[in-house]
């Protein structure tokens, strides 16, 4: 890389997770670890002595990035799970399994996500950006969350965005189907996570798990892949762009580092508190997006 660029190069990198804690012992998930800032994020748990499932749909993609890892880290406990997003009996499989299989769970990172996708509908009829990014995770949360109690202290992180501030939560067409507009599509689903997460802490409170929202950055990886304008901006202002392992540091701050242990509610970008916009601190939104969720998964979260 150019000389020139090196100073800009590294203010764009951002924050970096100073905490140096181990989790031996511990059990993290995190879905969409088979590629990109998840699996840079599965490395690193790895790397801190974790037993990381990959929950992934490309479970080929997931065993490869498995043994890449356990091959760098040494650590053979990184096991590759299915998990479509996209389908929730897929999730409630997963879920069943995972409950069967392991009788803790520390931290569960829900980072999978599309972007600004064509238009077109998950397994149960939900707009692919809503469903995979919103109502897969919030679901996913939702039955592994006793699991998360009974291994308190533990975490949930939520991969946002800052993108999130262009977001409203359309209430009269969630589905996108009488207006699609993939960007904004995508911008409602990132401020549903930042609303899920501070409705979530405060449902939370007393029981040891805390839950943190985040923006990774601009990260260059695949989630771009359906933007033109995405991957041309990645193309030309490369130097801008931060590398996987840089736009997974914030994922990992949220996960391991121990001043954070009874932060909760609280959205973080580079490795600090950051701005939230008015209509993710909006409580009677928040509530409706949650009821409405929980309607449409036909699930009973009180």
């Amino acid at each position: 890389m150019s000389s020139t660029f090196s100073p800009f190069r590294k203010w764009f990198a951002g924050g970096v997770c100073t905490s140096t804690a181990m989790l031996h012992g511990k059990v993290a998930v995190i879905t969409g670890a088979n590629t990109g800032i998840g699996k840079e994020t599965a490395r690193e748990l790895a790397r801190r002595g974790a037993r990381v499932i990959i929950a992934c749909r490309n479970t080929e993609k997931g065993e490869a990035a498995a043994h890449e890892i356990q091959r760098e880290t040494g650590n053979q406990q990184v096991i590759v799970k299915k998990l479509d997003l996209s389908d929730t009996k897929s999730i409630r499989t997963f879920a069943e399994n995972l409950l069967k299989e392991e009788d803790k769970l520390h931290i569960l990172i829900n980072n999978a996500g599309v972007m600004f996708c064509p238009y077109s509908k998950t397994a149960d009829g939900f707009e692919m950006q809503f469903g995979v990014n919103h109502l897969g995770h919030f679901l996913l949360t939702f039955l592994l969350l006793d699991r998360l109690k009974e291994s308190a202290p533990a975490r949930i992180v939520n991969v946002s965005s800052l993108a999130h501030i262009l977001g409203k939560i359309y209430f009269q067409d969630l589905q996108g189907e009488k207006c699609y507009s993939a960007q904004f599509a995508y911008f409602q689903s990132k401020l549903a996570n930042i609303l899920f997460t501070r409705e979530l802490a405060g449902r939370l409170q007393g029981t040891g798990v805390t839950v943190n929202a985040l923006h990774p950055g601009a990260v260059l990886s695949e989630l771009g892949r359906h933007s033109y304008v995405a991957k041309f901006l990645q193309r030309v202002f490369n130097f801008m762009w931060k590398t996987v392992e840089e736009g997974a540091q914030t994922t990992v701050h949220c996960a391991v580092a121990e001043e954070l242990e009874s932060v909760t509610g609280e959205y973080f970008s580079d490795c600090k508190p950051a701005w939230v916009a008015p209509q993710g601190l909006d409580e009677n939104t928040a509530k409706k997006l949650w009821k409405v969720s929980c309607e449409l998964l036909g699930i009973q979260w009180q």
